[in-house]
């Protein structure tokens, strides 16, 4: 039995995705995020030294990163599915989103979201300056890097209907993480149709909407969510 290490609001709801596609059966262990400063909790590092999520464990084994889990699971329960032959320009594009989700996409994604706290958060004596400092940094990086990837994403979903093709594949699974969270916090959907309709394919999908319903806790990007931030 697959055991996946689940954190609510988190990359490991691509690997559910994954496993609910593949109809293997798995074991989910639901962490929860310490509710002031989400962060995951210590159960974690029981598993991983890391203490993050996703971690699987399956036959003795714990592979942890996203990417990692993703590939382990198709080379060994997959038959051929979710992976364009190697060797065609299909099977480098593949390649090519698995690393660029998190090794580009995250990054500034990530800082949005660390000023969107510092702003909202900050000690009530600097939170004044905190804000300042953190809009100014968002206004003059932050959101011209986001408009950039998502501007960049959009052009390559409007050269086919999924991320490595004509195929759904790892890539778009692996993608689904940043882009979930770029259309709840950044407005990527907006003036975007090729990602707005790559978000409504997959949340068509019947493994997806498993294992959102499964997973517990991985709310942002479904149909009819209002994007919080404009101007992206």
């Amino acid at each position: 039995m697959i055991i996946v290490h689940h954190l609510d609001h988190s990359r490991s709801q691509r690997v559910l995705w994954l496993l609910e596609e593949l109809g293997l059966e798995y074991e989910l262990k639901l962490y929860r995020r310490h509710p002031q400063t989400m962060l995951a909790p210590p159960e974690l590092r029981q598993v991983h030294p890391l203490g993050k999520s996703p971690v699987i464990e399956d036959n003795g084994l714990v592979v942890a990163e996203s990417a990692a889990i993703l590939e382990y699971l198709v080379e060994r329960y997959g038959n051929g599915r979710f992976t364009p032959p190697a060797g065609t320009p299909e099977a480098l594009r593949c390649r090519y989103w698995l690393h660029y989700a998190e090794g580009s996409a995250m990054s500034p994604l990530l800082l949005k979201l660390v000023f969107d706290q510092i702003e909202t958060k900050a000690p009530f004596i600097v939170r004044p300056v905190a804000k300042a400092i953190a809009r100014t940094f968002k206004k003059g990086f932050v959101l011209p890097q986001i408009r950039q990837h998502m501007d960049f994403i959009e052009a390559e979903l409007g050269k086919s209907e999924w991320f490595a093709g004509t195929e759904l594949t790892l890539a778009d699974m692996q993608m689904s993480f940043p882009l979930e969270a770029a259309a709840e916090r950044a407005a990527a959907t907006e003036g975007r149709p090729a990602i707005a309709a790559w978000l409504g394919r997959i949340h068509a999908r019947p493994a997806y909407q498993r294992a959102v319903a499964r997973g517990n806790g991985w709310m942002v990007g479904r149909v009819g969510l209002e994007p919080t931030t404009k101007g992206l």
